[in-house]
């Protein structure tokens, strides 16, 4: 079976991943500057080699090396020569991704593939704006009204809070007091640039999905340094788009590769302060999405910023060191040790501390899906460069990427905005022309069913609207699952 040559133990035997069981996930831990991002590489690179794509996080910069070929020479050839690799440095297809649309393509999703579970998370909201916030959304699918970008959702919100009478006996309470939050928080996270990811075109996964002409997995690299800034609009945003290749992806069981590898760095920012109904819906996606052909490794620096439950179906498993300088520090040091299937041969909790830059223990599932015992392995250095690109050398990778320009110009289709817009005006002419009518006809018996302002706007908007965008509504997974329609063929534009 094929398999991705991690690094050789102390008797100079390889250490391998088996690429059957590369989609059951896996965990890179370690403390900063022990070569977590070399193992990121290493594995990278070992994925696109065998045709599978990859996705990851840029969190520090050091990633667009792989679009150039490795200089071995230093530490790099000293670790060549000692494992005794049949080394060849070579550079890795890469396209290179940016929400700013600074350092890579431009990646967007809509407010509506968000869901209000995420957008929430992006917003802090707590669970009594949530709620109000999954109404809003419930009124626009109900409606047919597209929420593509932050506008969208102001005047949804906007239209929400001027017929709230009017919606309550069908939606429930609609607290204006939550609303004004959550439009406040709308703002503050448009004046910080975050307008700047909804919109279309979004993001198409197949992309995201690609070989190049020679069979190589396409790797993506997403430039996260600004986007760091902010952790849950990071870690929303990654949690978002596993959900669409959750709900995009037909199942096809147990492949002999994975169609993807996803990874996930500084995961702990992901589960600090989630709420419990979302920690659910991330152990689903993690314990399902694996029979869809796609593998998760999350980036950390220790097993337990993991929860149990996602932690437990992590089966691929790489420990650099960790340090061991108070009493917190030496509990993590031997909850790591134990996550591990032992080896009589290894003092795992002493190892851990000892581990130089560069080495780490490592415990991998053999064919059968069972954790081999841990050994303490070199790593085999990157064939591309350990470190970045230059800001010219990214440029020339974008510029000749086959996805120049495809993003590049933001599209802004009639959606919630136009169509509120567009009914309101409406609205306000034939009131203004009721108005006219009855002054002229003051004699006139007064209808005992006149339906209100708020109702007949409602009934008009749900009449025109839905009947020209009622079909094209889309919901990510995590909004799906709390009672959101599932999306659409054609969402993804015929993906798969």
């Amino acid at each position: 079976m094929t398999q991705i040559l991690l690094g050789k133990d102390s008797q100079n035997r390889p250490v391998a991943l088996e690429l059957k069981m590369a989609n059951r996930h896996g965990l890179i831990a370690g403390a900063t500057g022990t070569g977590k991002t070399v193992t990121l590489q290493r594995l990278a690179e070992g994925f696109a080699r065998e045709g599978v794509s990859v996705f990851m996080a840029d969190v520090k910069g050091d990633l667009s090396g792989l679009a150039a070929a490795g200089q071995p020479g230093g530490k790099i050839q000293a670790r060549i020569e000692e494992l005794k690799l049949d080394y060849q440095p070579r550079a890795y297809p890469t396209i290179f991704w940016d929400i700013y649309g600074q350092k890579g393509h431009p990646l967007r999703g809509t407010v509506s593939e968000m869901g209000p579970l995420l957008l929430g998370r992006v917003l802090d909201l707590n669970d009594t704006q949530e709620g109000v916030m999954q109404i809003v959304f419930k009124v626009a699918d109900d409606n047919g009204l597209l929420l593509l970008d932050l506008k969208d959702m102001q005047a949804m919100l906007s239209f929400a809070s001027d017929q709230a009478k009017e919606l309550k006996a069908d939606y429930g309470n609609l607290s204006t007091q939550s609303l004004g939050t959550i439009q406040r928080q709308l703002l503050v996270l448009g004046e910080s640039g975050g307008e700047i990811f909804f919109g279309e075109p979004a993001i198409r996964l197949e992309n995201l999905m690609q070989k190049d002409f020679s069979g190589n997995g396409v790797i993506s690299v997403l430039d996260s340094q600004r986007l760091m800034q902010d952790p849950k609009v990071y870690t929303s945003f990654m949690l978002w788009l596993l959900s669409e290749l959750f709900e995009a992806l037909p199942e096809v069981g147990d492949l002999d590769r994975p169609k993807l590898v996803f990874f996930f760095d500084e995961a702990h920012l992901l589960f600090n302060g989630a709420p419990k109904a979302l920690l659910e819906k991330i152990e689903q996606v993690v314990r399902l999405i694996r029979s869809k052909g796609v593998g998760i490794y999350f980036i950390t620096q220790n097993p337990m910023d993991i929860p149990e439950s996602v932690l437990g179906q992590l089966g691929n498993r790489v420990q650099h060191a960790l340090r061991a300088f108070t009493p917190s520090d030496q509990k993590a040091v031997k909850v790591a040790a134990q996550t591990f299937r032992q080896n009589p041969a290894i003092d795992t909790e002493k190892a851990i501390t000892e581990l130089g830059v560069g080495e780490a223990l490592v415990s991998l599932l053999d064919l059968e899906g069972r954790p081999a015992p841990v050994e303490r392995v070199k790593i085999a250095p990157p064939e591309s460069r350990v470190g970045p690109l230059s800001d010219a050398e990214r440029a020339e990778k974008i510029s000749r990427s086959p996805l120049a320009g495809v993003y590049d110009k933001l599209v802004d289709r009639e959606s919630a905005y136009e169509l509120l817009k567009k009914r309101q005006e409406e609205a306000s002419q034939a009131q203004a022309e009721a108005a006219a009518a009855k002054a002229e006809s003051k004699t006139a018996p007064r209808s005992s069913n006149r339906q209100g302002y708020g109702e007949a706007f409602i009934k008009s908007a749900t009449r025109s609207i839905g009947s020209q965008l009622g079909n094209q509504i889309i919901r990510g997974v995590l909004g799906s699952i709390f009672g959101g329609g599932k999306r659409k063929s054609g969402g993804l534009g015929g993906l798969f």
